[in-house]
């Protein structure tokens, strides 16, 4: 039982959309992790650099066009806080990297079992 030669195009122009589709969000997925694993890796050296500082020194952060006085503890609580929020991140991009990529690998299965059952 063959397949009529339009629905055959059909199948095989959803399934390459769907493979793009999946091929271009990983694509953006994994730009998004990178950026992620460089805040991470700048949140690691601030962290490691306000822990060296004897505790009566005065640290400054960035606020809009100034910067503002704030003790170290305060620091040190806003960079774990950023540093908790980026592992959770990571996790979901990670999830969506790998759902993606079981698409894609779906995707261009089916693509190549449906031009192999198509040519015969």
């Amino acid at each position: 039982m063959s397949i009529p030669n339009e629905a055959l195009q059909k199948i095989l122009r959803e399934i390459g959309q769907k493979k793009a589709f999946a091929e271009q969000q990983l694509a953006i997925v994994r730009q998004q992790m990178a950026v992620k694993n460089r805040e991470n890796r700048m949140l690691q050296l601030t962290a490691s650099e306000v822990g060296s500082l004897p505790e009566d020194t005065k640290v400054y952060e960035g606020v809009g066009k100034m910067f503002v006085c704030t003790p170290i503890p305060e620091v040190q609580k806003r960079i774990s806080f950023e540093s908790d929020e980026l592992k959770s991140d990571m996790s979901n991009l990670e999830k969506k990297q790998d759902y993606l990529e079981k698409t894609y690998q779906n995707s261009k299965q089916s693509l190549e079992q449906v031009l192999r059952g198509g040519g015969s």
